[in-house]
């Protein structure tokens, strides 16, 4: 079993001693042996000490309620020093065929969405890394037991791959009359 794949199932674990209906929890994964190196102190208080490397899973702070995590996500850019980053959050997912009687306004399609009878609730953890190594694991609520959980490297894809340009250098914006412009953000006013 990859690092990755160790990391994405403990994190799925700990999701599930928790409980149901929790926030999106967004996770720094970084090594083990560099945040030994760089951070003493914090590895030692969670039990990194010894020589064996793996991933370190670093809860950040929420993700603002108000704003769409994909939305979100958009907005973050991690530090060299991150090997990956992991995403725990729970969905409603409904049968095709009812996508078609779903509201336009997003508030009445939640609620709608909550209250349809063949919604499933689905708690997804999705994991990647800098070198392209992605990993998932889904538990629905229905079948809320270690046993039926299901993992895989390409199970919620857009979601893998909104967390992998988190990990993407920002491109420099380039003024083709002077060069790169220092310090600007693509995208900032």
């Amino acid at each position: 079993m990859s690092l990755l794949e160790e990391v994405v199932l403990d994190l799925e674990r700990h999701s599930a001693q928790e409980g149901w209906d929790a926030p999106p929890r967004l996770y720094a994964l970084v090594r083990s042996s560099e945040l030994r190196q760089a951070e003493p102190e914090l590895a030692a208080e969670l039990g990194l000490t010894g020589d064996a490397d793996t991933l370190a899973a670093l809860e950040q702070p929420g993700l603002p309620p108000e704003a769409a995590v994909e939305e979100a996500l958009a907005a973050i850019a991690w530090p060299d020093a991150v090997a990956g980053c992991a995403l725990v959050i729970e969905r409603v997912v409904l049968p095709p065929e009812a996508e078609e009687e779903i509201p336009e306004d997003e508030g009445e399609a939640a609620a709608w969405a909550a209250a349809h009878p063949l919604r499933e609730d689905v708690r997804m953890v999705v994991g990647v890394l800098r070198d392209g190594a992605r990993h998932s694991a889904l538990r629905l609520r229905r079948h809320d037991a270690d046993d039926e959980v299901l993992v895989g490297p390409d199970l919620v894809p857009a979601l893998a791959e909104a967390l992998a340009a988190t990990l993407e250098p920002d491109e420099p914006v380039i003024d083709h009359a002077h060069g790169p412009i220092d310090g600007h953000v693509p995208g900032a006013g």
